[in-house]
């Protein structure tokens, strides 16, 4: 993809940045409770992984905080189909502002290294390590509960899933975003 400036941005940029921010507002709700968390299993980390191969670092994060915007002011596209300041206020809202984190470092790797699938992993690692760190800290909070108990329910659970991801997001990013950037 060719380089974003503040003051410049492509159609077809701009196109397919609204285009990843409405795949996450469709994926994103899709989630399935699981019953020892108020967390859900949620798509929205795959996304944003691939988000990382096609927009790069900075688009990444603009779709990110749009799929955000919206969900804030209402719109029901956070999980379980839900939306408000409320869902950004409760237990899960340190994971949603986490994935802002996500966004950033996943899409930096991919765009830092691009011919170095190793370190793509490396930074869809460092991105949901802090990720993981805000939700876990905020749900604590929220749930007045220790860091450690909520690292219980808040991220060993969803450890084998995200790995999953990560392995999905390796093997076929770089195949999309090829695809993708010949028509950019």
């Amino acid at each position: 993809m060719e380089k974003t400036t503040a003051k410049h941005m492509s159609t077809a940029q701009m196109t397919v940045t609204a285009l990843m921010t409405a795949i996450t507002c469709i994926l994103a709700p899709m989630a399935l409770p699981i019953p020892i968390s108020p967390v859900p299993i949620s798509l929205t980390n795959l996304v944003i992984f691939f988000m990382a191969y096609i927009l790069g670092m900075k688009l990444s994060v603009a779709s990110y905080l749009l799929y955000l915007l919206l969900g804030t002011v209402g719109l029901p596209v956070f999980s379980g189909f839900t939306g408000g300041v409320g869902k950004l206020l409760g237990p899960t809202g340190g994971y949603l502002i986490g994935f802002i984190f996500l966004a950033a470092i996943a899409g930096f790797f991919v765009e830092k290294f691009p011919a170095k699938i190793y370190m793509h992993v490396v930074g869809m690692i460092i991105g949901m390590a802090i990720c993981y760190i805000f939700g876990t800290a905020w749900l604590a909070g929220q749930l007045g509960m220790s860091f450690v108990a909520a690292l219980g329910i808040g991220v060993i659970p969803y450890l084998p899933g995200d790995t999953a991801k990560i392995i999905i997001a390796i093997i076929a990013g770089p195949q999309i975003r090829k695809t993708v950037s010949r028509f950019m």
